[in-house]
């Protein structure tokens, strides 16, 4: 199997809630939606989050604790179905099907976190930047260093997969992504191939 061997929960699954609280929740991710739609992520206040959704703002400080967890309950839904994909998904990003050849599953992991971070990278750069490890110390990056650790082990025995999943994660930081995208007008297909060229260099089947 092409899996991770020891297991990690899939990040941000859903709790047991009573149907009030789950329907405050969503209003509350609803209504900052809203908010960052209208104003950015830099505009998001938990005070104006609650007005927006019709509660009080103690509702959702108890509910989220706080701003940087409010983005990440945001960034949730679609986080769960990139973990499913590569989890338990088809090939060549899954292992369905028999699965792709290692190689192939990382290349495929690395152009889908592209997509991924494409999608929500102002969220993503908003939640990263809330302390200087924030990236780290969350579940996502060591599911996504785990699981690319693992493939490069299996593509190349004698390499520091640890290390060398760590260096290809680096490309996919928020921030050094918006900068590529939105400052230096790199596309996503440019910035896949770089990461394929990059790839070539640093794993090779032994």
């Amino acid at each position: 199997m092409d899996e991770p061997r020891r297991v990690l929960p899939m990040v941000g699954g859903p709790r047991p809630e009573r149907a009030d609280a789950a329907q405050n929740r969503r209003r509350i991710l609803a209504a900052a939606g809203r908010v960052i739609a209208a104003r950015g992520v830099d505009g998001l206040s938990l005070d104006d989050v609650a007005r927006e959704a019709g509660v009080g703002v103690g509702t959702v400080y108890r509910r989220f604790g706080g701003r940087a967890r409010l983005l990440y309950a945001l960034i949730d839904e679609r986080e769960r179905e990139f973990q499913r994909a590569f989890m338990h998904g088809p090939a060549p990003l899954g292992p369905g099907d028999g699965g792709a050849p290692p190689a192939a599953r990382v290349r495929a992991f690395l152009h889908a976190l592209v997509d991924r971070t494409e999608e929500q990278s102002e969220l993503l750069l908003a939640a990263e930047s809330d302390t200087p490890f924030a990236r780290f110390r969350d579940h996502y990056y060591d599911l996504y260093r785990l699981h690319l650790g693992t493939l490069i082990e299996r593509v190349s025995p004698a390499a520091d997969a640890d290390y060398l999943a760590d260096a290809l994660l680096a490309p996919l930081a928020a921030n050094l992504f918006r900068h590529q995208r939105h400052a230096r007008g790199m596309d996503v297909p440019r910035i896949k191939a770089g990461l394929d060229d990059l790839l070539d260099g640093v794993i090779r089947p032994a």
